[in-house]
């Protein structure tokens, strides 16, 4: 028989029906297969109220296809938006729901899924036609935001006895971090302080002005909103005025030291710090170690219990993945 799994989503707004049947490889296909269906129905007619393949509107399309695979939505693009997990535009995977607003009417009036590559398909007037998301002159300014509804991937190079599993999971499913297109994950892949700045940031969500003002930074680069607001408000900081270090690894002393300051893991761990056990290669007269034995003592994965904590080895994304989801749990 098929059992029925309940994924109830980060915002706690949508309640979705998977059966398991599906297994950890359906779900991690989910992104190529939901875009694939979708595209079956490239020049459909367009119809006010159409929910079949003899015609459709936008949310009733939507509707259509996400059925499909026994994920269930609202009816009306303005209750689609209603659900699931919010996607910044630059952490946009194939699948996700894309918004637009004051089409037809004011407000949430459109929905489309983003199929990669900058292009949404959608039910529009023309039919079911696939357009630009960013640089359409009709669609770019009425883009209103993404949800992501499809059940959290199972990335294909992290298995559930990998330390981080559970970090990485509950971030993707947050849509704080995410896989790559070949649905790994790449566990031991170094991120850059670029990366770490973007990625800390959809956690604190801090906003800032002068944005663009590294030489490594440009203002149109997609995560350059993140990188100021990092630098602003001291949690990750450039090395000097006009230079951020944007592509520079980041080491996993930086990585101790930023958790430290975005969530106050000493002040919150109090005693727990000074009484935690020192790692083979941090003396206690260390200027990190406290952030260091503070990441230690909130760590919920084992990452970071380890005998010595290489202070200078750059950070891997399942080790930030475990310190960002140790910080917020």
């Amino acid at each position: 028989m098929k059992k029925i799994l309940t994924l109830l989503m980060a915002l706690g707004l949508l309640l979705m029906l998977v059966p398991s049947s599906l297994g950890k490889e359906a779900h991690a296909s989910m992104r190529v297969d939901v875009p694939n269906f979708a595209l079956k129905f490239k020049g459909t007619p367009y119809l006010w109220g159409g929910t079949t393949p003899a015609g459709f509107d936008c949310s009733g399309y939507i509707l259509h296809v996400y059925t499909h695979f026994n994920v269930s939505l609202p009816r009306t693009s303005e209750d689609q938006f209603k659900v699931g997990t919010p996607v910044s535009l630059e952490d946009l995977q194939p699948g996700d729901l894309v918004f637009f607003k004051d089409t037809y009417k004011a407000g949430i009036s459109h929905t489309g899924i983003y199929l990669g590559n900058n292009q949404f398909i959608s039910a529009a007037s023309a039919g079911v036609t696939v357009d630009k998301l960013t640089g359409h002159p009709y669609w770019g300014p009425r883009y209103a935001g993404a949800k992501r509804v499809l059940p959290f991937k199972q990335f294909t190079d992290l298995p559930e006895s990998h330390a981080a599993y559970e970090a990485v999971q509950d971030l993707t499913e947050k849509a704080i971090i995410s896989g790559f297109q070949d649905d790994s994950f790449r566990p031991d892949l170094s991120i850059t302080r670029g990366q770490a700045a973007a990625m800390l940031n959809r956690v604190l969500k801090l906003k800032a002005t002068n944005i663009g003002k590294f030489t490594d930074v440009p203002a149109n680069h997609p995560f350059s909103a993140h990188v100021a607001a990092m630098n602003q408000a001291g949690i990750l900081k450039g090395y000097d005025a006009t230079t951020y270090g944007f592509n520079d690894e980041l080491t996993r002393g930086q990585l101790a030291v930023i958790m430290d300051r975005a969530f106050k893991l000493t002040e919150k761990s109090g005693n727990n710090v000074s009484t935690a056990s020192l790692y083979k290669d941090v003396p206690a007269t260390h200027w990190m170690s406290n952030s260091i034995l503070a990441l230690k003592v909130v760590d919920r994965t084992k990452v970071f219990q380890t005998a010595t904590y290489d202070v200078g080895k750059p950070t891997t994304r399942a080790e930030f993945s475990a310190a960002v989801y140790s910080a917020i749990n």
